[in-house]
């Protein structure tokens, strides 16, 4: 069994990602992303594919149904 590098992440609610610790050298790729931990990057791409993953299903590339009223405006 692999021993565990980090026993926390030190970020509210992020728990410590076990699993790339067999295969990658995490300090490493933490130093190559440049952005935080391993764990923040894994969870950006999780919720990156879940987003990839409504949008085929919401097809926004497609026209409207109908249109939308004259005096409708994009929430800014």
């Amino acid at each position: 069994m692999a021993r565990l590098l980090k026993k926390t992440t030190g970020l509210v609610r992020l728990a410590v990602c076990e699993g790339p610790h067999e295969r990658l050298k995490v300090k490493k790729l933490e130093d190559q992303f440049q952005s935080g931990q391993i764990e923040e990057e894994i969870f950006q791409a999780e919720n990156k594919l879940s987003l990839a993953r409504k949008m085929v299903q919401w097809k926004p590339w497609e026209p409207l149904v109908k249109k939308p009223p004259a005096n409708w405006k994009w929430p800014i």
